[in-house]
């Protein structure tokens, strides 16, 4: 087991790698994925946080890494995900969260019954005194366990357990799949009204063939830190851009480049960083996606593309300003 702990604005967090040897006090626990750590997962954060403090307890969040879809899903090629797990533990910090235990998820952990997982780790490991799940939450081998399955045990064991109902919005209960969906269909305003905040990207800069200079508006291409972050779908979205301590308003563009490559079978992601000029190559960039602006469109000719991409910097700064 390892143990870090991080200082933030809302105090401290610890972070525990694994559950054996912790030292809590009376733990109100809840337990997920939480992909994103969107607006669903703060409500059910928000009462867990308000829970241990009318029980003189400490908020405990257990989450998994790897993801187990990693593990357990054949055709990893196909998956995406809203958050690093470096990101999910920035946002379960900003939650007020007290602890975070990560468990380290395998194939031999997933064969790992409901009531299982229950005795040996909420209870034994973990001592759980209190327990907040939210109203679609499964858990254990085959995702046989469920707030009924847990209340079973409950009773047995000593703890208290409860139900957190779903936020709802007009596309139904918010969840990671439905703004994953949002996302991937370049549906930026209901994936950030859901998520509670705009959706970012990190990576590093890498060589492209340099068109966008040669047009007036050099662009950074992009290339994802981590393979498995969702790329929103293609079209051209204003950004700001995260250059160490500094941010600069952007326009990136996500797709084929069909004017430039009209046989491409790879999607790019670059940026234009307005107003800034500086040799980036290879250095740690962040994007945060704020509009999206048009779809991807090919045109006749450059000189078309080069006025469109005009067009794109003044919409990007009205909108950024």
């Amino acid at each position: 087991m390892s143990l870090l702990i991080l200082q933030a604005h809302f105090g401290y967090m610890v972070i525990y790698n694994g559950y054996n040897d912790l030292d809590l006090i009376s733990p109100v626990v809840t337990l997920g994925i939480f992909d994103g750590v969107h607006r669903g997962h703060a409500a059910l954060l928000e009462r867990l946080v308000t829970l241990a403090k009318e029980n003189n307890g400490q908020s405990v969040v257990i989450t998994f890494n790897p993801h187990p879809r990693l593990v357990l899903d054949k055709n990893r090629q196909e998956l995406s995900f809203l958050t690093t797990i470096d990101e999910k533990k920035r946002l379960l910090e900003k939650a007020g969260i007290d602890i975070l235990v990560i468990i380290r998820f395998t194939r031999k952990f997933s064969r790992l019954e409901a009531c299982d997982f229950v005795e040996q780790v909420l209870v034994q490991k973990i001592k759980t005194s209190y327990l907040v799940v939210g109203y679609d939450h499964h858990f254990g081998s085959m995702g046989k366990g469920d707030y009924d399955t847990i209340k079973q045990c409950a009773g047995s064991y000593g703890f208290r357990i409860e139900k957190v109902q779903g936020l709802y919005s007009g596309g139904g209960a918010i969840s990671s799949t439905l703004i994953r969906e949002a996302l991937l269909k370049g549906n930026l305003n209901d994936a950030s009204r859901w998520l509670g905040y705009n959706y970012s990207l990190k990576g590093s800069v890498v060589k492209g063939r340099g068109i966008g200079r040669s047009l007036g508006y050099p662009t950074a291409n992009i290339k994802p830190a981590d393979k498995y972050k969702l790329i929103p779908g293609d079209g051209v979205y204003a950004v700001e851009v995260i250059l160490g301590i500094n941010n600069f308003p952007g326009m990136l563009s996500i797709g084929k480049n069909p004017t430039i490559r009209p046989e491409a079978d790879r999607r790019s992601i670059e940026v234009n960083i307005i107003d800034f000029s500086g040799d980036i190559y290879e250095k740690e960039i962040e994007v945060v996606f704020r509009h999206r602006l048009r779809d991807e469109i090919k045109f006749e000719n450059l000189e078309q593309l080069s006025r469109q991409m005009k067009l794109d910097r003044e919409n990007a700064l009205q909108v950024l300003t």
